[in-house]
């Protein structure tokens, strides 16, 4: 006999994630809810308790593995039919289970990006189409998604999270009686659960009702007009991308609303789910975007344009200290795309580096084979012959995801004639690159002794100047914790989609004296040497063997 689940009005704390729950059982049409937080913090106990609930819309909980394919979680063709009958049959996924009930996805920043956004898809949608295999097939596909992430092991990019309802950040941070709590009704579950769910049988019995009365009740809510607009100026203020937010807003008043058993929006149902509609939506700053300054990081920048820094003394770079950042604007974009390699050095870089592993441009066709079985093929040509005997495959797709993960010095020292500029240049020419490409990039400055992610994750912008004006340079070179930062990214960027090409670019001066002995970057790694003058002072040509990466110099990027 399987163990009941803990039951949910027994949780102690996580208030904000039980009213995201309880109003999407109201409400599915909200959208599903994104928890980020630590482990052990009652993300999981949470699902499995509500759907033990049994409301209408979330009677059963079917958890998402994270190793899941595409065909697993939508579906495809019976291979039993295929193999022994050669019959094309439809053998349901995932989606299919999960039918009027609680999709749990863990770890949902580990999964393909592609696949995150099918379900979301099918879960705006409700129904879950499926074209592949010969077969064409839909089925009714209407579930509530929890997706759940630890934020440390990386991030959904902002158009994926945008897709999620609502979103809540848990801190695994109890006080002392809390923990006391909450060890106590574990022990008490552990010992006796059937004796343990009586105890708490009534206030599940009240939340069942509460729910299925506000279900009811729903239809009858109305926002007034001030209302809408309240929200509508909330979300300016917030500078909330689209209007999916104002969307979901509405729809979460409206069912905190029935859920308080009133017929009218108020201010204090608009107040409740604030938090959790803005939480990941909410852009203090848009460093994505070229038309906003970029985030606060290096510090605030309070020197006029054309200041120059003015050091008392010749001390290297390493004893700047935090200084106030001198910003140079960008220089004339310059590219490396079609540098040739030089065969002295330990690898190549751009050489064609729009092109994917197989040679071909990405999202075009190519002449190698997967290992993926085609079956409508095979099925004909197997006709008359054995099962298995003629199995056809499908052509492999163009070539894989590119990253293009860009180290860009900001220490004081790049500030020596136009360095800084040229410097930028460069960036904004990969960027450009990378656009025309439909690549993604990721720019992190190192200077000042601080590291900071200046844009972060996401297809290249059309335009990178704009962003790159506003980046100031001084202080010291903190070039060490940089790769370090830049190591862990790709880490947790390959774990989530192996297939995934990422194009390093250190952009220094190589003015730094720390040790870098042991550090590995992954993928393609290029290092730029900005200094400037035939006498190299910096260590570039040192670093770029160190990381095993192709050294130029920033003369040898051509202008675009």
């Amino acid at each position: 006999m399987l163990k009941p689940n803990f039951p949910f009005s027994a949780v102690v704390g996580q208030a904000p994630v039980k009213l995201a729950l309880t109003l999407l059982a109201i409400d599915p049409a909200i959208g599903g809810v994104l928890v980020s937080g630590p482990r052990g913090s009652a993300k999981s106990t949470l699902a499995r308790s509500l759907a033990d609930l049994k409301i209408a819309n979330l009677s059963q909980l079917v958890t998402l593995p994270l190793g899941a394919s595409e065909e697993m979680v939508t579906g495809t063709i019976d291979l039993q039919k295929v193999l022994g009958e050669q019959q094309v049959q439809f053998a349901p996924g995932l989606l299919s289970k999960a039918h009027k009930g609680l999709l749990y996805v863990d770890e949902v920043n580990l999964l393909p990006d592609a696949l995150v956004d099918l379900l979301l898809d099918v879960a705006a949608s409700g129904v879950n189409h499926i074209e592949r295999d010969g077969i064409s097939h839909q089925h009714a596909a209407e579930f509530t998604l929890m997706g759940t992430m630890n934020p440390d092991e990386g991030e959904l990019r902002p158009q994926l999270l945008d897709r999620f309802g609502f979103g809540v950040a848990l801190e695994n941070t109890y006080s002392a009686q809390e923990r006391v709590e909450i060890v106590r009704r574990r022990q008490q579950f552990d010992a006796n659960p059937e004796a343990f769910l009586a105890d708490y049988a009534q206030l599940q019995q009240a939340l069942r009702t509460s729910i299925e009365y506000a279900q009811q009740q729903l239809t009858h809510v109305t926002a007034s007009d001030t209302m809408r607009l309240e929200i509508a100026q909330r979300c300016v203020a917030a500078q909330v991308d689209g209007v999916r937010g104002d969307l979901v807003w509405l729809r979460a008043a409206q069912a905190h609303a029935a859920y308080q058993q009133t017929n009218e929006v108020s201010l204090g149902n608009i107040d409740a789910v604030e938090e959790l509609v803005l939480m990941h939506r909410r852009n203090h700053h848009n460093s994505n975007s070229p038309d906003q300054n970029p985030p606060p990081s290096p510090p605030p920048f309070e020197r006029p344009q054309d200041s120059k820094p003015k050091p008392q003394n010749r001390q290297s770079q390493e004893d700047w200290g935090q200084m106030a950042p001198t910003k140079q604007n960008t220089g004339q974009l310059r590219d490396i795309a079609e540098v040739t390699p030089n065969p002295n050095n330990t690898a190549s870089f751009l050489t064609n580096a729009s092109k994917g592993r197989q040679g071909q441009g990405q999202g075009r066709a190519s002449n190698q084979w997967s290992q993926r079985i085609n079956w409508f093929s095979s099925l004909i040509a197997g006709r008359n012959k054995a099962p298995g005997i003629d199995l056809r495959y499908r052509r492999q797709r163009g070539g894989d995801p590119v990253m293009h993960l860009v180290l860009l010095d900001t220490s004081a020292s790049t500030l020596h004639g136009d360095g800084q500029s040229q410097a930028k240049g460069l960036v904004a020419g990969i960027a450009q690159h990378a656009y025309l490409a439909r690549q993604q990039l990721v720019l992190l400055g190192f200077g000042n002794d601080t590291v900071s992610q200046l844009y972060s994750q996401g297809r290249a912008p059309k335009a990178m100047a704009p962003l790159l004006n506003n980046i100031g340079a001084g202080g010291g070179t903190p070039l060490k914790q940089a790769l370090q930062q830049a190591s862990d990214f790709a880490t947790r960027l390959l774990r989530r989609n192996p297939a995934t090409r990422i194009i390093n670019t250190i952009i220094t001066d190589g003015r730094v004296q720390q040790d870098l002995s042991g550090l590995q970057l992954q993928g393609e790694s290029i290092l730029v040497d900005t200094e400037q003058g035939q006498i190299k002072r910096g260590r570039g040509q040192q670093i770029a063997h160190t990381l095993k990466a192709q050294y130029l110099t920033l003369s040898q990027a051509r202008l675009v």
